[in-house]
């Protein structure tokens, strides 16, 4: 069954309310958000010379590992006292792993 004419009126757009056409905004400029304000002093990048770890940080990260490296391995073998234990293991890990974070910050 075909209906001749459409079930709902459109709405009336009120006289006040007026559109902008895209032609009134291109001519405008074309650019909708602000340009970014440049500054004219000038920030030197960081010579590598500055960028120097100081002597702890790869000193902390090889006693890290080699720490946990060496729990988890006497773990393994049964010489820590109170026999092999996961707690054991869990220190071993958390220790290479604080090495492995320590390494990111090496330069």
């Amino acid at each position: 069954m075909a209906y001749s004419r459409p079930m709902a009126k459109p709405t009336k757009r009120r006289a006040g309310a007026a559109r902008r056409s895209p032609a009134k905004r291109a001519a405008k400029g074309g650019r909708t958000t602000p340009k970014a304000v440049e500054s004219g002093r000038y920030t030197a990048p960081i010579p590598k010379s500055d960028k120097v770890s100081p002597v702890w940080v790869p000193a902390l990260m090889f006693a890290c590992l080699g720490l946990g490296m060496i729990i988890i391995i006497t773990n393994y073998v049964d010489v820590l006292p109170g026999g092999t234990s996961n707690w054991n293991l869990l220190i071993g890990l958390g220790l290479i792993t604080i090495g492995f974070l320590t390494a990111t910050q090496y330069r």
